[in-house]
């Protein structure tokens, strides 16, 4: 397959090349980028189930997050503080004027020849990311 490039509205050049083991290498100015990292709520879902309790894991992860806007703040305020992220964990890499990749996208919209798979994960690979798809 062919490197796919992106013109992002900067007018700055993006490649997507597909590698031999199916994942696809993202090359361009980083220059100005910005990442997010994985919510570890470890220490939140212990204290959670200590204090509350009563709700599935991925209905807490919804839950957790709200907010109360008449006494302005979070339902479980106690909670959230615990909430920290996975700095070895990259969810999600957005170069200044994009283009914006998170994990569980869809890889055509990485490179429109690779179908039916999602991003997965990203590996910073000197200037430029690995994007690793399953």
């Amino acid at each position: 397959m062919k490197p796919q490039l992106y013109k992002n509205r900067y007018g700055d050049e993006f490649t997507f090349t597909p590698t031999e083991d199916g994942n696809i290498l993202w090359e361009g100015n980083f220059q100005y980028c910005r990442v997010g990292w994985v919510n570890d709520y470890t220490k939140a879902w212990e204290k959670f189930q200590r204090n509350y309790g009563g709700l599935s894991f991925e209905e807490f992860k919804e839950e957790v997050h709200k907010y109360d806007d008449e006494n302005k703040k979070f339902v479980y305020d106690d909670i959230v503080p615990l909430i920290t992220s996975k700095t070895d964990e990259i969810n999600m890499v957005d170069p200044s004027g994009g283009p914006f990749i998170s994990k569980g996208m869809k890889s055509s919209f990485v490179h429109e020849d690779v179908k039916d798979k999602v991003v997965k994960e990203f590996i910073q690979k000197d200037n430029d990311w690995l994007i690793v798809l399953e």
